[in-house]
């Protein structure tokens, strides 16, 4: 008999992970389908999430870090979107 697959979480479920960066320690708290897409973003340029984060992080400005890291991820899907 074979095992079947975990099931998917749902997208919308929120979701706190603690990451270090920029040396110090934080929690964020995203929905899943977030962290897919940071993860998916991570590691087709090669990088860790944490320090895909620290890059988002370094050019917030005033912004959350949760929703710098939305509208981050929202961008990159656009932007892959109109390069078709």
């Amino acid at each position: 008999m074979t095992a079947s697959p975990a099931p998917r979480e749902a997208p919308g479920r929120m979701r706190k992970h603690s990451l270090v960066i920029a040396g110090h320690s934080t929690s964020i708290s995203l929905e899943s389908a977030f962290w897919d897409a940071l993860r998916e973003q991570a590691r087709e340029r090669g990088l860790s999430v944490a320090a895909l984060v620290a890059e988002i992080d370094a050019t917030r400005g005033e912004a959350n870090l949760s929703s710098a890291l939305r509208v981050h991820i929202l961008q990159a899907f656009r932007d892959k979107a109109t390069r078709g």
